[in-house]
């Protein structure tokens, strides 16, 4: 009897001693009823590869690699090269002494579009300003040399032609006024010289100005990453249409810049030309080689509570003429500082950069009727508008 009692202990305790350690690591092959079994996982399949979109098909959400397609091959890189200027040397001329001693070279970096498809391509002004040579270089790697067709600094934008090259893959432009606050938008460009790259972001805010960039300014703002490289590469809609061209970023240390000089890094802020001024700037170039704007000669500033109330002003309707150019089309029809402009041809005028905006639309040579407040008389003056002098300063 006692030793079946041994026996039935012993087998007691191995028997403890076993499930012990199994609890301790299998715990998953006992239940809390005390039966064994093993688990089971069920593995969620990923969804089959999504299908091309349809040519026309607008992006749903999920990807915009056809709008990026459609897009890439008419985003060209651009290289520049510019020939320092040294003091006239008659030993420049001896091929032994310019061995040894080179003339040094800047070269720049930048993005195009290209509009046509006989090779004209649209970029920033920066970009290209003082260069000896320009290079373009496609998405497909084929390199062609471009000359510069005419450029706009007060836009900062600039047409090249590529010599030789046949015909082109040329972006779509969408509708002027077609973007919205909140679409997603993609800048494309040569960020670092690194390659082609795409990025995604929204346009956060559109009509921006003040920024201190150029005279005429109306940007689209976007949070789509823009670097170094980005300068006159395309900002795309999510069908693949250009909506603007990449050329400012908010920078840190020094407020907005270019793309190609942001000292401090950027913020995440970048600012884009609409399609709207581009397309203006783009046809009047290839036109004419330039750009032609109206000029009358005034300098002008925001009616604010205290500039009303300094000038004696009996409202805040209109803008402030502050000074007139000796010997323009304004002070030759008579105006006067301290007059305030309230419209152009019966246009009403609220802010300076839509009188801007306004003058610089008017054809050199046409009389233009503009209606002004002096003290309380309200007067007309007939002035032949006149042709906007050139920036002399460069950017």
């Amino acid at each position: 009897m006692r030793r079946l009692w041994l026996v039935f202990t012993q087998t007691v305790t191995i028997s403890v001693a076993v499930l012990f350690v199994v609890g301790t690591l299998k715990p998953e092959w006992v239940h809390r009823d005390g039966s064994a079994t093993l688990s089971t996982v069920t593995i969620v399949e990923a969804a089959t590869p999504l299908t091309p979109l349809p040519s026309g098909t607008k992006s749903n959400g999920v990807s915009y690699a056809e709008a990026a397609r459609r897009a890439l091959p008419a985003v060209v890189h651009i290289y520049t090269r510019q020939t320092a200027k040294v003091p006239d040397i008659p030993l420049m001329d001896d091929p032994v002494f310019r061995h040894f001693f080179s003339i040094p070279e800047r070269t720049g970096l930048g993005s195009g579009v290209i509009i046509d498809p006989q090779g004209f391509v649209l970029t920033n002004n920066h970009v290209i300003e003082n260069a000896d040579e320009i290079e373009t270089v496609l998405n497909d790697g084929r390199k062609f040399e471009a000359r510069l067709i005419g450029r706009d600094p007060e836009t900062d934008l600039a047409v090249l032609r590529l010599t030789n090259a046949g015909s082109l893959p040329a972006i779509a432009f969408a509708p002027a006024d077609s973007l919205a606050v909140g679409d997603v938008v993609l800048a494309i460009g040569n960020p670092f010289g690194i390659g082609q790259t795409v990025t995604m972001g929204i346009a956060s805010a559109l009509g921006r100005n003040h920024l201190g960039i150029n005279t005429f300014e109306n940007y689209i703002q976007t949070d789509a990453a823009i670097n170094p490289g980005n300068s006159g590469g395309a900002l795309i809609d999510g069908a693949g249409r250009l909506v603007g061209i990449n050329t400012a970023i908010y920078s840190h240390s020094n407020g907005t810049r270019s793309v190609d000089s942001p000292p401090g890094g950027g913020l995440g802020i970048g600012f884009a030309i609409p399609v709207s001024i581009a397309r203006k700037v783009l046809e009047q170039i290839i036109a004419h080689g330039e750009v032609v704007r109206g000029w009358i000669g005034i300098e002008m500033r925001e009616i604010t509570p205290e500039l009303a109330e300094s000038f004696d002003l009996p409202s805040s309707h209109g803008v402030l003429i502050y000074n007139v150019l000796d010997d323009s089309p304004a002070d030759k029809s008579g105006v006067l500082p301290g007059d305030v402009l309230v419209a152009i041809n019966g246009q009403e005028v609220q802010v300076p950069r839509v009188m801007l905006d306004l003058v610089a639309s008017l054809p050199p040579g046409q009389i233009a009727t503009f209606r002004l407040l002096r003290k309380d008389k309200k007067i007309e003056l007939k002035i032949p508008v006149g042709r906007r002098p050139t920036p002399l300063v460069m950017r």
